[in-house]
């Protein structure tokens, strides 16, 4: 599994939020037009490697006929251009080939999407997945039946209880007009919790930047594969006798999936590809619990990872203007956000990482802090933010439920802090991480979005925020006990660093 999450909101950088929101091309265009007189032969050595490449242009025919033209001069291959965002998704074995596009007229930026070659043909969970014996599940089984109504698995459910979704779900369990998409490693579509409520018709594989819609093609590879199915479950799983019941059990769940099949990796022109799909395909909210492989942060002064955040940038507000709002998770790091430095020691991750200290005001954890993006922090079964779970005042927008297996463990029968929820192969397991808080708050919006069908998506992020109940900065937050604080919570009971404006509310979403 390649991650699931880190973070500072892009929209903290005026100068660039200021254009990001006026425009899609919010990049400086190169002062002077490269010739296309260079052969392929000169421009490329015998032995260099296939890169993906993002080309963002002027969304107007015009250009992009134009920009297509200089790609195929400088021996680039298009797999696909979104016209509407003036995105192109190209691959080519030229080692000049995006700083021969970056001086072509029309062309905002271009950039390598990775570091490492194409090969032939990350998530934000804290641990490994701890699967449900059957032991277990007879255990719980005869817990949950001792509460009529329960799904066999709910007693320990602990997550939905804190947030009030078991008693939302008796009053409105969602509307299938509603439909999540979960862009991740894939979902079983085939799970009995999740056919009930699974979209076929929304769903596809966005793998090297084109969606494959071939029926099961946005299945999980292979069982090891697991971490979209887990957060489908989470938000969609059906009140149907079964096993365990997601937040919004009466909506639909899609699967997009843009994980590298060759190395399980998030690549960038996978997730405009997901952005723009979900979008065309009537998808009111998205969940992201990743980071794009792969730099955890994308500075803006590198031309590579500029281009990167254009692409995506373009593809989630076109998304974001058909009406589709966007969750992410905050990361696994407990890291401050909102801090002046962070160091960044995995990027890049597809090949050797070079350790940097990046100033998170100039560089971004995409999706999470592109515009209008949701940020989510992890709590554990004591409302009390997970030890892992990274923070920031001004960049977490709301917390949820995400588990905390070391230090909050609940009264349940199996007295695990971890989220439990569904796997491929019809299989039930516990994870944690912001990887699992995301879907909580996914599903909140869910229950919001069937209850106000037709508030747009700032205004759905906005009543979400209202609703949220925030306990406040702890006194102290010394979790292991060593006389040190363990992090800092900055803010007061509106609005701080650890929940954002608060924990979210499924009970009051349905009310």
């Amino acid at each position: 599994m390649a991650h699931l999450r880190s973070r500072r909101r892009l929209a903290l950088a005026v100068p660039v939020v200021l254009s990001l929101t006026a425009s899609l091309g919010f990049l400086p265009a190169a002062a002077s037009a490269a010739p296309a007189t260079a052969t392929a032969a000169e421009q490329q050595a015998a032995d260099a490697p296939v890169l993906a490449y993002v080309v963002n242009t002027k969304a107007d025919h015009r250009t992009i006929a134009k920009v297509k033209r200089a790609i195929a001069a400088a021996d680039g291959e298009i797999v696909i251009a979104y016209e509407k965002i003036g995105v192109i998704v190209v691959r080519s074995a030229n080692g000049d080939f995006a700083k021969t596009l970056r001086e072509v007229p029309g062309v905002r930026s271009a950039g390598a999407t990775r570091t490492a070659p194409l090969a032939p043909a990350g998530t934000t969970d804290a641990g490994s997945a701890e699967y449900l014996t059957a032991a277990d599940a007879a255990k719980l089984k005869a817990a949950s039946a001792k509460t009529p109504g329960s799904e066999p698995l709910e007693a320990d459910q602990w997550d939905l209880r804190a947030i009030g979704a078991d008693k939302a779900a008796k009053i409105n369990p969602g509307s299938r007009n509603v439909t999540v998409a979960v862009i991740d490693t894939g979902v079983d579509d085939t799970h009995p919790d999740l056919a009930p409520n699974f979209s076929t018709s929304q769903s596809a594989n966005c793998f090297g930047g084109a969606p494959d819609t071939t029926p099961g093609a946005w299945r999980p590879y292979t069982t090891g594969d697991y971490h979209g199915t887990h957060v489908a479950g989470e938000i969609a799983a059906a009140r149907n006798g079964v096993g365990v019941a997601g937040v919004a059990p009466g909506v639909k769940v899609s699967a997009i999936n843009v994980t590298d099949p060759a190395n399980g990796l998030f690549y960038a022109e996978a997730v405009v590809c997901a952005f723009v799909f979900a979008a065309d395909h009537g998808v009111e909210i998205t969940n992201n619990s990743y980071y794009i492989d792969p730099w955890m942060y994308n500075c803006m002064d590198d031309p590579d990872q500029r281009a990167i955040v254009d692409a995506v940038n373009r593809a989630q507000l076109y998304a974001q203007r058909k009406g589709t709002l966007h969750f992410a998770s905050a990361g696994n790091s407990n890291h401050d956000l909102a801090s002046d430095a962070i160091d960044d020691t995995s990027s890049p991750n597809d090949t050797t990482p070079v350790p940097r200290t990046i100033d998170p005001s100039e560089c971004f954890d995409l999706p999470t802090q592109l515009p209008g993006v949701v940020t989510i922090s992890a709590t554990g079964s004591e409302n009390l933010k997970s030890y892992y779970s990274s923070y920031g005042k001004g960049v977490v927008d709301v917390a949820a439920p995400g588990g905390d297996s070391r230090y909050q463990l609940p009264d349940t029968p199996s007295k695990n802090g971890r989220i439990l929820s569904t796997m491929p192969n019809g299989e039930y397991a516990w994870l944690q991480g912001t990887s699992m808080a995301s879907p909580h708050a996914a599903g909140v919006a869910a229950l919001l979005k069937s209850k106000h069908p037709w508030l747009p998506p700032a205004a759905l992020q906005a009543l979400l925020k209202a609703q949220a109940n925030n306990p406040g900065c702890p006194a102290s937050y010394d979790q292991n006990g060593d006389g040190t604080q363990d992090a800092t919570c900055e803010g007061g009971r509106q609005v701080n660093g650890f929940y954002g404006h608060g924990i979210v509310d499924a009970l009051r979403a349905v009310k």
